[in-house]
């Protein structure tokens, strides 16, 4: 038998690059209902907390969902909003978008508030919109845009959505185990994330952080059965089971990859390590004339959008194969209005995949005959 060919680096906002030890993690079996796999997903539960730092004895919970990360967002928006909710939804990007689309499907009420794709929501607008309008009840943002790599200051708007009594709703999908963040001191009640982020687990499943009393005042209003966030928690405590089948597979490389996140120094650490990534891979592509879509004062270190080279040698989808073909893959854009493409800075990647990956643009650019800049 032939050996396999080796794995891609990965430069996307997810799925990432793991390491070896997250992969290895996966192979065995373990019963849904053994008592090991039981006590693993307790443990989980616990340091997920600990990741947004805070604790069961905080008020908090964490509950994984089978499924997505964007499965994690419709359970939280199709839980937790009651009949006479309303909805303020912040968007400058796709996953604002998605989050909207959600929403009008179950049929809530729903308000947006609207930024440039390039430019983060601004606190002072949620504040101004939420005092005009006193029957709006629930908020949600996405903390990292990944349409651009924006970061929006959940910190502060959260801060205005505590001062209006509203419910306050985080997709944390691209940030959480890569930004530092306290979930209490931002005001959030509800964050979601997923498995195969900056965790640097694989897909499978999301999870969500909830303040439990939020939690608990969401009890029978779930409009899905294998979607409602109270009955999973539930059963959660009373059992340490999911309600269906869980990713047994995909929970134990979190598992290991909790370990690793652990070991490489928590959250600060690792922000750290994707900031020099960052840093790196934006000095070089500037060197070569590449320009980048979101001001440096906006841009998050988890995935950077740069725009298109001026020149009509420039064709996306030949420039992606040729890095493919190199062992590097790169993200196509999302932005409505700019031609874009995306380069993500997380996962098991350190400066030198990053000098790589810039070593390996300037051998493309130079075969295609491109002029950047």
């Amino acid at each position: 038998m032939s050996e396999s060919a080796p794995d891609k680096l990965l430069f996307t906002p997810g799925p990432l690059t793991t390491s070896r030890a997250v992969k290895e993690a996966m192979l065995r079996d373990l019963g849904s209902r053994d008592a090991e796999f039981i006590e693993i997903v307790r443990a989980i539960r616990e340091r997920l907390l600990a990741v947004g730092g805070v604790s069961k004895a905080d008020g908090y919970e964490a509950i994984p969902m089978q499924g997505s990360g964007t499965f994690g967002i419709e359970a939280v928006i199709t839980s937790v909003l009651p009949d006479d909710a309303k909805l303020l939804i912040l968007i400058n990007g796709a996953y604002g978008r998605r989050i909207r689309a959600i929403a009008q499907t179950q049929g809530a009420i729903v308000e947006v508030l609207t930024a440039p794709e390039d430019r983060p929501i601004d606190a002072e607008d949620v504040r101004r919109a939420l005092a005009a309008d006193r029957d709006l009840t629930h908020v949600a943002v996405v903390h990292c845009e990944t349409t651009s790599g924006v970061m929006n200051p959940i910190e502060a708007i959260g801060a205005a959505v505590k001062e209006a009594g509203c419910v306050y709703i985080v997709d944390a999908m691209s940030s959480f185990g890569g930004v530092p963040l306290n979930v209490w001191n931002a005001g959030v009640d509800f964050l979601v994330s997923s498995s195969n982020k900056c965790i640097e687990g694989v897909p499978g499943f999301s999870f969500v952080i909830a303040r439990r009393d939020a939690l608990e005042a969401t009890e029978n209003e779930a409009l899905s059965v294998s979607l409602d966030l109270f009955a999973q928690w539930e059963g959660l405590e009373k059992s340490g089971q999911f309600r269906f089948t869980p990713p047994t597979h995909a929970l134990l490389a979190f598992d290991q990859a909790l370990k690793e996140l652990e070991e490489e120094g928590g959250v600060e650490a690792r922000s750290a390590r994707y900031r020099r990534n960052h840093d790196v891979l934006l000095a070089g592509m500037r060197e070569m004339g590449f320009r980048e879509y979101v001001p440096a004062e906006y841009q998050s270190w988890i995935i950077t959008t740069f725009q298109y080279p001026d020149d009509p040698a420039f064709d996306f989808n030949a420039f992606y194969e040729k890095l493919s073909e190199r062992g590097m893959v790169i993200y196509p854009g999302k932005l409505t209005e700019v031609d874009c493409f995306r380069i993500g800075n997380i996962g098991r990647l350190d400066e030198s995949h990053m000098r790589a990956l810039l070593d390996a643009i300037r051998a493309v650019i130079d075969e295609m005959g491109v002029k950047v800049g």
